[in-house]
């Protein structure tokens, strides 16, 4: 018997971002069904998405994952993932624990395969419900649009940051570009907030600093890396050094990128569009929707960008204040956009 969380006290501040999800984001139907995927540390927002499904008069399940399986998690339940495939809209809203990836991987097929209008909402908390989740997401998508239609057409993309950052990723008419800004669709599931345009790159090389965030479990134990920047040199899309002066960071990093033989390939190269995300806070889901550049080492999403290689692991990397140029047409300075 699914869940409900009925009983829940639940902040209304809340409110205006779960109702962004579900009628904005997702537009859910009345006639439509959802599945509701949350964990105990997540029972409160969870709780203000279900209001909504309530109030929208459509059928629903949830499961508090907990309920179901030990965390963390060595493969989604199998109840959750045959209700899932009975649902035409779906939601994640749950924090991640170490080596669960492969559990959410298992998530996202069912949802690719029946075309599931999914939101992804790992890691989500009250500040990402309050901020990046109330933005105008069709104002959003608009700027996404114009921005994505530009990049479908270059050859080359330059990043550079006062910081550090000069870096380069070379693109192939091969390798698609998707937009994921908030209002999802059944081609292309989307992390809520939603706010990003990516491809997987066909080549890329030179310096990224992360002073931003790093993504997976690494963003919740160490946050904003503002004061010990992780520096990562790119040669032919693979690591070739990397540097930071939190040792510890340092060492979980490269042993991350080093678990299969493309977790060091930067297998992502995404500019965030969310203009309502105006500052890094420590977490990736709503960080790298800021308007900038991130990369990502490991899997390259290949079922959505045409990528012909695999990975099991899947690691953003976030910086600040880009400058970027699409074929030597400048089109972000300062991390603002100009176009």
């Amino acid at each position: 018997m699914p869940d409900r969380l009925l009983s829940e006290p639940v902040d209304a501040e809340l409110q205006p971002g779960a109702h962004n999800a579900i009628h904005t984001c997702l537009r859910l139907q009345p006639t439509e069904r959802i599945t509701i995927i949350t964990d105990e540390a997540s029972r409160e927002i969870a709780a203000s998405l279900e209001r909504e499904v309530i109030a929208n008069g459509s059928e629903y399940s949830l499961f508090v994952l907990e309920r179901y399986a030990t965390r963390p998690l060595t493969g989604m339940p199998p109840v959750i993932l045959d209700d899932l495939a009975k649902s035409q809209v779906s939601i994640f809203a749950a924090i991640t624990q170490t080596g669960e990836l492969g559990s959410r991987i298992q998530m996202t097929a069912v949802v690719n395969a029946h075309k599931i209008r999914h939101g992804h909402m790992v890691n989500i908390n009250k500040q990402i419900m309050l901020e990046g989740m109330r933005a105008d997401f069709l104002a959003v998508d608009a700027l996404s649009q114009r921005l994505v239609e530009r990049a479908r057409k270059a050859e080359r993309v330059t990043c550079r940051t006062a910081h550090g950052t000069d870096f380069e990723a070379d693109l192939s008419p091969y390798l698609r570009w998707v937009k994921t800004s908030g209002i999802i669709s059944p081609e292309k599931w989307g992390n809520l907030p939603g706010g990003e345009i990516f491809t997987s790159p066909f080549n890329t090389n030179g310096t990224f600093v992360v002073d931003g965030v790093v993504g997976d479990y690494l963003c919740q134990k160490y946050g904003d890396i503002q004061a010990t920047p992780l520096t990562i040199e790119v040669q032919d899309n693979r690591i070739r050094d990397l540097r930071c002066d939190n040792t510890e960071l340092l060492e979980e990093f490269r042993a991350y990128t080093s678990t299969d033989e493309n977790s060091n390939r930067v297998g992502e190269f995404a500019i965030g569009t969310n203009t309502a995300c105006t500052h890094v806070i420590g977490h990736i889901l709503q960080d790298e929707k800021i308007p900038g550049v991130h990369i990502a080492f490991g899997h390259p999403y290949a079922e959505h960008t045409g990528q012909t290689w695999l990975s099991k692991t899947h690691i953003d990397c976030v910086g600040r204040e880009f400058d970027i140029w699409f074929d030597g047409e400048k089109v972000m300075e300062g991390g603002r956009f100009l176009v």
